[in-house]
């Protein structure tokens, strides 16, 4: 059993609560930026002094509705500062937010809604606050009296009600909030069962954030630090870093399209981002099929091959060689600062957390002179109990610990977490806190193995791994993870337990697909037709034919199965985080997944 602990660095008052930020720099900091809204073409400035008045004028205007301390209040909205001002409002007056994705269904709204207690909810749309009012009609409806909605003019609404109050009063309820009161229940994604309402407190955002912002001054004190958030804030990591950019004092903008954010990130030109892999997955695969075909494509593969090849020789002790500067120079002046000008060209440091990045496409950017570096956490340890140091980056791994936080490796390889980000337990659900939490330790059902520097490395889901009918354990994620690389391919699932071999089912992104067979001068053809063509076909195969050269013949995946539908959050088979539902996969495949298997004998 493996265990490593880094110490906490930095003590906090256990009365402080997240509003005392806003309050700290809307009164001793006035016109210091903290947010950036994009109007038309530009980006605006919004000074701390303004937005703690209007967080104070809506919080007013919630007093005066009605609602206070520990109330549960929803936010149903993508990205935008709207979105934040809301949060904010609702912690100053020591009420809890719970997030809830606009891509949810009514019934799953409803069960959020009053699994929480949720009496009012924040709506982006009025198509949103449509699926609120649905889902009162669920089986067991919920108890939201009050619904307002931003693109109605809810803020100005609220503030004009709030208006009636003493303004003296605005900041009454602060006081009485400490680090161990409830901040936010956030749902987790649902890939099995229900989702469960993670309890965080504001302890576990105020010290988590205290402790990256001293851990990583490189990035978060570097001049001009900034950064453009376009992560849903439904999700914890886009919460941290919401957090973490107030208790900073750095600026930051919204963009509520992951469509729009490479175009948003050329304009708002941030120092930093953190994002999931699946963006700077589509950023290297958009860059490659921008360059179309012939020359610029061979050039762009070969700039590509020598940033990796770069960024190896990084970590070696005598560093990249001579020969393979040059190359890199050369690349450099054709390819990577173009790439770099297209993300803003002050874009130093990228945080990459969720799933697993990749050892390929971390070197990649490193090479080009972005310093990639990858996290690792979970809902319920507040995001990152994980990340790489500027100082010290292990490609191929999520970093040591955060301070404050121990991670043991048990057994079975399962990791277990403790510290200050972990969570205070699921909401109304002591029989899944108890299986969860045990003597202190959160066990997280991933599984991993961790250096003698703490530096730890994620090999798959515990209740994910494949047994096949030889008994060999097949972690999907080392299969799947590098295959969603591929630009055509959208999602990927391997499938095999208790059979005599792997196989995956693959789908194809609709999006890329007419490109791609342009630069491969095919012709157009429907995902359907694509599924079907020996030529993509063969491309996909020789994907998956590179991932298996990575691991042992029984971990290969001997058949593929292209499939003519992705998966949806629509068709249930994708959480609204973007994770796979494997069980409502398989469900759904369950005969052409049999058919792969028809004829074998499960015993071979």
């Amino acid at each position: 059993m493996a265990e490593f602990t880094v110490p906490r660095a930095v003590t906090v008052s256990p009365d402080t609560s997240i509003s005392d930020y806003l309050i700290r720099w809307g009164t001793e900091d006035p016109e210091s930026v903290l947010y950036r809204q994009k109007i038309g073409d530009a980006w605006v400035d919004w000074s701390a002094a303004k937005t703690l008045a209007v967080v104070r004028g809506i919080a007013l205007g919630l007093r005066a509705a009605g609602f206070g301390r520990g109330d549960r209040i929803a936010i149903m909205s993508r990205t935008r500062l709207e979105w934040t001002l809301a949060d904010l409002a609702i912690w100053h007056i020591g009420a809890v937010a719970v997030p809830i994705y606009e891509s949810s269904s009514p019934a799953q709204a409803q069960w959020i809604l009053s699994d929480s207690g949720t009496t009012g909810v924040f709506a982006e749309t009025t198509a949103l606050a449509a699926v609120v009012e649905e889902a009162r009609s669920e089986e067991g409806g919920h108890g939201v009296t009050h619904v307002w909605v931003f693109d109605e003019g809810a803020m100005e609404t609220l503030t004009a009600a709030g208006r009636e109050l003493d303004p003296a009063t605005a900041d009454a309820a602060v006081a009485g909030v400490h680090l161990d009161d409830t901040a936010t229940i956030i749902y987790t994604s649902g890939t099995t069962g229900r989702p469960k309402g993670v309890v965080l407190s504001h302890g576990n955002f105020v010290e988590l954030s205290e402790e990256a912002v001293n851990l990583l001054p490189e990035i978060v004190k570097e001049p001009g630090a900034n950064s453009l958030l376009f992560l849903p804030l439904a999700h914890v990591f886009a919460r941290f870093v919401e957090v973490l950019m107030l208790v900073g004092q750095l600026p930051m903008g919204h963009t509520p399209d992951v469509k729009q954010a490479v175009a948003d990130i050329a304009t708002f030109k941030p120092t930093f981002l953190l994002s999931v892999p699946r963006v700077w997955e589509k950023v290297y695969n958009g860059a490659e099929l921008k360059q179309g075909k012939g020359l610029k494509r061979t050039i762009f593969r070969w700039a590509a091959k020598t940033s990796v090849g770069y960024s190896r020789m990084l970590a070696t002790p005598s560093g990249p060689t001579a020969y393979v500067k040059a190359k890199h120079a050369i690349a450099d002046r054709l390819v990577y600062h173009k790439l770099r000008e297209a993300l803003g060209g002050t874009l130093h440091w990228t945080i990459s957390g969720g799933a697993p990045l990749g050892e390929r496409l971390g070197n990649f950017y490193q090479g080009i002179g972005l310093h990639m570096l990858e996290g690792y956490g979970l809902t319920e340890t507040t995001a990152p109990s994980n990340v790489n140091l500027p100082r010290k980056t292990k490609i191929g791994t999520v970093g040591p610990p955060l301070p404050g936080t121990s991670v043991r490796i048990a057994e079975d390889g399962e990791i277990l977490i403790r510290g200050i980000g972990v969570f205070k337990g699921y909401h109304n659900n002591p029989a899944a806190t108890a299986e969860a939490m045990k003597d202190g330790w959160f066990h997280t059902g991933d599984v991993g193995v961790m250096d003698d520097e703490g530096y730890l490395s994620i090999t798959g889901r515990k209740k994910e791994l494949i047994v096949t009918a030889g008994g060999k354990n097949v972690a999907p994620a080392q299969l799947e993870d590098p295959l969603r690389t591929h630009p055509l391919i959208s999602q990927a699932m391997a499938v095999g337990d208790r059979q005599p071999f792997v196989a995956a089912l693959i789908t194809l992104d609709a999006e890329v697909l007419p490109r791609w067979l342009e630069t491969h001068d095919r012709p157009p053809m429907t995902v359907e037709e694509a599924a079907r063509d020996p030529f993509v076909r063969e491309h996909i195969q020789m994907a998956v034919d590179r991932v298996n050269k990575k691991v042992s013949r029984a971990e290969s995946i001997r058949e593929i199965r292209i499939l003519a539908d992705d998966f949806t959050i629509e068709n249930d088979m994708l959480t609204p985080s973007m994770k796979v539902k494997r069980h409502e996969v398989m469900t759904n495949y369950q005969d052409l997944i049999d058919s792969i298997y028809a004829g074998t004998n499960p015993k071979e």
